[in-house]
């Protein structure tokens, strides 16, 4: 089974960087793509980007698109979210997802939703003050 562990979140002004990290370990860790969803306060789960296998696809939510980078480094397990020009509205708990199991579509856009995801982090806050 793997798990999935979120570090990086903390308290930006607008304008600011953060960079997540998402460190996926267990017995066999093997992961297809990976993604980052975000909860904001009152609001619904939303996709916030994707990254396939290899690392040579990607998939940007268009709140995010030209301001947040998504890449992984599989030598370590790890998924990053290089955020960059933070804005007040980019404020909610950011969880990191990974699908473990076979998926039934190869297509980056297949990892927008949630339902294509079976493993899921305990989630980090970012906060972004104006």
């Amino acid at each position: 089974q793997v798990q999935l562990a979120e570090s990086g979140g903390g308290l930006v002004q607008a304008g600011g960087s953060l960079r997540l990290s998402c460190a996926a370990s267990g017995r066999t860790v093997r992961t297809y793509a990976m993604g980052w969803f975000r909860q904001g306060p009152g609001k619904e789960r939303e996709f916030v980007a994707a990254i396939s296998r290899s690392g040579a696809r990607t998939n940007y939510a268009d709140a995010v698109k030209g301001r947040f980078t998504i890449s992984k480094d599989n030598a370590k397990n790890t998924v990053y979210l290089q955020m960059n020009s933070l804005k007040p509205e980019d404020t909610a708990v950011y969880y990191c997802a990974a699908r473990t199991s076979t998926p039934t579509d190869s297509s980056i856009s297949y990892y927008v939703r949630g339902g294509s995801y079976d493993t899921w982090g305990q989630g980090t806050q970012v906060t972004v003050s104006s």
